[in-house]
């Protein structure tokens, strides 16, 4: 009986297989481009996977045909080999000729595409410098042209929509690869290089990606998400960002503040409440703040983003069936539970070194902060908008 059963149901586990590649409005779907360069590769990739997969089809079914029509037989001599080709010019020059002449137009709309998407990089508006980091990315704006960072942010690239911009990838530590998969394909971040890649959203939106190379032990949460706003709502962003954190006056806001400038201020910058304390180092890095473990995120205005720790946990509840906070819910209601076993206990939250409670560990340390220690830090985070 279990010998029957085997061969009907042979079919199931590749079918589950298969069940895991479909989704629905998958937010990271490469087959759905929402941009002019996304759209370029994916009207390049179309055609030749369908090229593709005819090869595959031809090959399979030949490679079949040819186990069944030459398989062995009972009055087969053991010993007889088949018929030997080599030296056959005929079908030497077929194999060579017909790849190439398959691989011919591939190459030439490859090159084609390259040149049309270079011809959109030399047409970008702004550039963005992109800064990869163990585990998070950093984007730094100079919306003046005077050559130094005036915007500084983390996990939310904001862009206006429909305008081409020229992102400057770097990394401060390994390699990592951002990459939007809506907007373009991967750009690996490498230590010491600075590399171009250009994104332009069609419309207003955000756009999520992930680190696209193994970067280290919290490598699947080194998430990103690029907000595409519309041309107004971007200098009015911009114009925001710009501006200082204002310092609370009173309350648990104002407590909290004081206990960031205790507890958090080695690693994190407000500007406009911790300046001081980072005075030095700004004057030496032209507003970067270097730290123990590398640099942390500037959390001037922390509030105004949709996600925190990398991009992993949303700081904001959200409606969207994909879970990705949208750009009308940053400010709505505060998704304080996963903020709260955030400031609880980092490393426990995402993995930040193997080594526990090393001191050249990466990343957010767990500072044992009470409750009531949490409750004024959120009071205070919450007014960085």
């Amino acid at each position: 009986m279990k010998r029957i059963l085997r061969p009907r149901f042979a079919w199931v586990m590749p079918l589950l297989l298969l069940m895991t590649a479909c989704a629905q409005d998958a937010p990271q779907d490469t087959l759905q481009p929402r941009g002019p360069i996304a759209r370029d590769i994916d009207n390049l990739s179309d055609p030749v996977f369908l090229v593709a997969g005819v090869v595959f089809v031809i090959v399979e079914f030949g490679m079949l045909f040819l186990l069944w029509r030459f398989r062995a037989r009972k009055d087969d001599d053991p010993d007889s080999a088949p018929a030997q080709i080599h030296g056959n010019t005929k079908i030497e020059l077929g194999w060579t000729i017909g790849p190439a002449l398959i691989l011919t137009p591939i190459a030439f709309f490859t090159i084609v595409t390259v040149f049309a998407i270079q011809a959109k990089a030399d047409d970008a508006t702004m550039t963005v410098e992109v800064i990869g980091q163990q585990w998070w990315w950093e984007y730094r704006y100079d919306t003046d042209d005077d050559g130094e960072a005036d915007i500084i942010t983390a996990n939310d690239l904001i862009i206006p929509a429909g305008q081409t911009i020229e992102l400057d990838v770097q990394s401060r530590d390994v390699i990592h690869s951002f990459w939007i998969p809506a907007l373009n394909g991967k750009k690996d971040a490498v230590p010491g290089r600075t590399q171009g890649l250009t994104v332009e959203a069609d419309e207003p939106g955000t756009y999520v990606g992930q680190c696209g190379e193994f970067c280290g032990l919290s490598h699947s949460y080194m998430r990103q998400r690029l907000i595409a706003l519309p041309e107004s709502d971007f200098e009015d962003w911009a114009a925001h960002q710009r501006e200082d954190a204002q310092m609370p006056t009173s309350g648990d806001a104002l407590a909290g503040a004081e206990l960031f400038q205790t507890t958090c201020s080695n690693c994190h910058l407000a500007r406009g409440i911790n300046d001081e304390q980072h005075a030095d180092a700004l004057e030496q890095n032209d507003g970067r703040v270097l730290t123990v473990p590398g640099s942390a995120p500037d959390l001037t205005h922390f509030a105004s983003r949709g996600a925190f720790a990398g991009a992993m946990f949303n700081l904001w509840v959200t409606e969207n069936p994909a879970g990705v906070v949208q750009w009308d819910e940053i400010g709505g209601e505060l998704n304080r539970e996963e903020l709260e076993a955030w400031l609880r206990d980092p490393p426990g939250q995402k993995p930040m070194d193997a080594v526990l409670d090393s001191p050249d560990s990466r990343g957010m340390p767990n500072y044992n902060l009470s409750e009531d220690q949490i409750d004024l830090l959120i009071a205070f985070l919450e007014t960085l908008d």
